[in-house]
């Protein structure tokens, strides 16, 4: 079974930066986007940053501008370089590969990684 492996999570000040990875422990075949989401307490999930095979990016409302989204190859691994923090940046941030052929695509999720940012 793929699993997605998180890193860079952490605690940092607001303003500061944090660059988060993320790679998968064997190879999922076509990858069609990776991407970046993330949870605050209470909260629904929302997407962060995503890049699709043919390299093209989406960010959020919340985070254009400061954060990049970036990858080695079309297979990961996937980082995300977040600059400029905010306390409102406070969440758990997952992973997440989508692979597979249309409209039997399947979604991988890393367990997650906690970033927090002190005003």
């Amino acid at each position: 079974q793929v699993q997605l492996v998180e890193s860079g999570g952490g605690l940092v000040q607001a303003g500061g930066s944090l660059r988060l990875s993320c790679a998968a422990s064997r190879s999922i075949v076509r990858i069609n986007a990776m991407g970046w989401y993330r949870q605050a307490p209470g909260m629904q999930r929302e997407l962060v940053a995503s890049i699709t095979s043919g390299g093209s990016t989406t960010y959020g409302d919340s985070v254009k501008g400061r954060f990049t989204i970036s990858r080695d190859y079309a297979g990961g691994p996937v980082y995300l370089q977040m600059n400029s923090l905010k306390p409102e940046d406070t969440a758990v941030y997952y992973c997440n590969f989508r692979g597979g052929w249309a409209p039997h695509e399947s979604d991988y999720w890393g367990q997650g990684t906690q970033v927090t940012i002190s005003s």
